[in-house]
């Protein structure tokens, strides 16, 4: 029986992403672009998108690239789940920016406070 854990949900998830990509023949890119695909096709909430802004950053993927795939499938997922996928897609990096914002300000606080010691 595996350990218990607190976030047992987000533990079996980041697994199941990491089985997926260690069998995966795909490069990082490729990899981030078919699931953001995936995620527009089930409309998916912006959350589902959050889960993928730091892989995209690490595999260097440029806002064009993700734009490409909404204008690639649209013909086929329809209109109106490229038009939420983009709103969810917003709201995702959003909160990303959010987040790196307030950790670089925390950040910045203990430097000063650190220093105010010294």
């Amino acid at each position: 029986m595996a350990a218990t854990s607190d976030a047992p949900v987000l533990d079996t998830l980041a697994a199941m992403t990491l089985d997926s990509i260690e069998r995966c023949g795909m490069d990082e890119g490729s990899l981030i672009l078919t699931r953001i695909a995936a995620l527009v096709a089930m409309d998916a909430p912006a959350i589902s998108y959050l889960a993928h802004v730091g892989p995209a950053l690490k595999a260097n993927l440029t806002l064009e690239q993700v734009q490409d795939v909404l204008v690639a499938i649209a013909p086929v997922v329809g209109t109106a789940r490229v038009m939420a996928a983009a709103g969810h897609i917003t709201e995702a990096l959003g909160f990303a920016v959010a987040v790196a914002e307030s950790d670089a300000e925390a950040m910045a606080d203990e430097s000063a406070r650190s220093q105010g010691k010294s």
